[in-house]
């Protein structure tokens, strides 16, 4: 992975500065805190926060980061909404549940981080992480964080160097000539000879608890340098399948390789299937499968991926139905009892594997225990809210419909992106 760039800037230091940056240097830890604030009430997209960007809740990108980085001690969400809170439960955070005097369309990001202080005296630091910015990672936090509690800065924010001409703006109908803001326009630098500009990119605010109560940025503060690729803000919905993209490529995925994924555990009904059952006249049961689902399945074995898939005995196949289904697809088709942690443990011992090798995709709550242990889980896009709270990716597509298709691209997508990270990795060592 591309190391971030990095540079700082101190402004001036006056008393207060000083008394701030000494904060507990008696040697007691400072109580660091990342913070997410999501509104309910987005008004470019409704529900923006929880709304599903490459198969995860776009918070869960940033949490799944914060988390994973173990530099904080506690990791939250402060909403005005039980759906996100639901998910931020999920993903890992803990909630605030800002008051009404903080939740209208009036209040500034200053008002609510400030009763998040008041309300937690025991922070000390307080990261404040968008929510908008799905290519976080956690060496981002980490390299920022250092330069609160190894530099002794009061204040750091993320920026992104930009290369763009400006001019000034003229209103419609003025007779004024515009001016240019930053360039000489008879001597055009090329763009390797121009630095360009470092403009914020929303990523991330840090703050100590001095600055927060002061008005946030202030103090003896720095920026850190965010490459383009990981500066990605969410504004309108135009920006969602470009966003989408940028994720697939650049975003964090988590601390476990997905390339060691070997089994894939499937459920029929209301994965494979959309669930329902025909019955003829003479009592044969019928289900419909969507050919791009097996050609799903047929990638993953290509790629030395088992897939097993199991039904549950509460909705079980028949075994004339088993034996098409394993024909068909080329699967073993397994019936599981109501333990079906236990039986998927008994596989993963049978097969020497542990649950980061492991892929998943059910439909419901029986499965929930399977979907938050293994180390890639998924459910189809009509699945009930449950499942899709305890799963890692959900999918665009329903049951029956190229949801199975779907999970398995996106289990290779992440084996070729691991891979070709490992290969990256493998180039520089031997460089250097």
């Amino acid at each position: 992975m591309a190391a971030a760039k990095k540079r700082t800037r101190s402004g001036i230091e006056d008393v207060r500065d000083r008394k701030a940056k000494v904060i507990k240097d008696s040697g007691e830890k400072r109580h660091i805190a990342a913070l997410i604030l999501a509104r309910g009430g987005s008004k470019g997209i409704p529900l923006k926060n929880i709304k599903m960007l490459a198969g995860v809740p776009l918070i869960g990108w940033v949490l799944r980061a914060a988390v994973d980085s173990k530099q904080f001690d506690s990791v939250w969400v402060s909403t005005d909404h039980d759906d996100i809170e639901k998910v931020a439960k999920a993903w890992g955070a803990q909630v605030h549940r800002r008051s009404p005097e903080v939740s209208k369309d009036s209040s500034s990001s200053l008002d609510t981080i400030q009763e998040f202080v008041r309300l937690n005296p025991e922070v000390d630091v307080i990261c404040h992480i968008q929510a908008t910015s799905p290519c976080l990672h956690p060496f981002h936090l980490k390299e920022a964080l250092e330069m609160i509690t190894k530099q002794g800065f009061t204040s750091v924010f993320s920026v992104v160097r930009q290369h763009h001409f400006r001019w000034q703006e003229v209103k419609k109908g003025g007779s004024v000539a515009t001016q240019p803001l930053n360039l000489d326009p008879s001597n055009r630098p090329r763009r390797q000879d121009w630095d360009g500009e470092l403009c914020e990119n929303g990523s991330f605010y840090i703050y100590t608890r001095a600055m927060i109560e002061r008005g946030l940025q202030g103090g003896k503060w720095a920026y850190y340098e965010m490459l383009p690729e990981y500066s990605v803000d969410i504004d309108v919905d135009i920006d969602w399948p470009v966003a989408e993209q940028r994720v697939l490529r650049f975003g964090y995925f988590g601390l476990d390789k997905p390339e060691v994924v070997r089994l894939l555990l499937c459920k029929v009904s209301g994965c494979l299937t959309d669930g329902r059952v025909l019955i003829s006249v003479s009592g044969e049961e019928m289900v419909s499968v969507n050919t791009r689902d097996t050609m799903g399945i047929r990638m993953l074995q290509r790629e030395g991926v088992e897939v097993i898939l199991i039904s549950s005995s509460e909705d079980p196949v028949t075994k004339a139905l088993a034996d098409k289904l394993s024909q068909r697809t080329g699967c073993e088709v397994r019936q599981l009892s109501k333990d079906i942690q236990g039986e998927v443990k008994a596989m993963m011992d049978d097969r020497d594997l542990d649950w980061k090798e492991v892929a998943y995709m059910g439909n419901d709550a029986p499965d929930v225990d399977c979907l938050n242990l293994a180390g890639l889980s998924a459910v189809p896009r009509d699945a009930p809210v449950v499942a899709i709270n305890a799963a890692k990716y959900s999918c665009h597509s329903a049951a029956g419909r190229g949801a199975v298709r779907e999970f398995s691209e996106h289990i290779l997508l992440l084996k070729k992106k691991a891979k070709s990270q490992m290969e990256q990795d493998r180039i520089h060592r031997n460089t250097f």
